[in-house]
């Protein structure tokens, strides 16, 4: 939590206005849920096409992070929003989420750079 505290505020001075607080939360809340193997809690998480893209036919949600062995991605080192979408990035992992009527979202986590092309994710819409 010290160190969400730390990306936040050095966010803030730097002059960003926007708070990733809430995206941040969710991205640790997702990985916590898989850490604890609450599967079925980690795809409530993610957005709908996210969640119904995962699985395989005949798969659950739940089965399909299950097979994916995702589990805690420690602690987050940066957390940005643009407008309806944010990346946090955790010590382990890369997670995007999108902001929903309901709440933040998970639209793609398990994600890594690849230099100039597009993140590789795990799990993705």
């Amino acid at each position: 939590m010290r160190m969400l505290l730390a990306v936040l505020s050095t966010a803030l001075i730097a002059g960003c206005a926007v708070d990733a607080t809430a995206p941040a939360r969710t991205a640790e809340r997702f990985h916590a849920a898989l850490a604890a193997h609450q599967e079925d809690a980690a795809c409530a998480l993610l957005s709908q096409q996210t969640a119904e893209k995962l699985p395989d036919p005949g798969q659950t949600c739940a089965d399909a992070l299950r097979e994916l062995k995702l589990g805690a991605a420690g602690p987050i080192t940066s957390a940005r929003v643009w407008g309806d979408d944010a990346q946090v990035r955790l010590a382990g992992d890369t997670v995007f989420l999108h902001r929903y009527s309901g709440g933040w979202r998970v639209t793609a986590a398990s994600c890594r750079p690849r230099g100039d092309r597009p993140y590789d994710c795990g799990v993705e819409n």
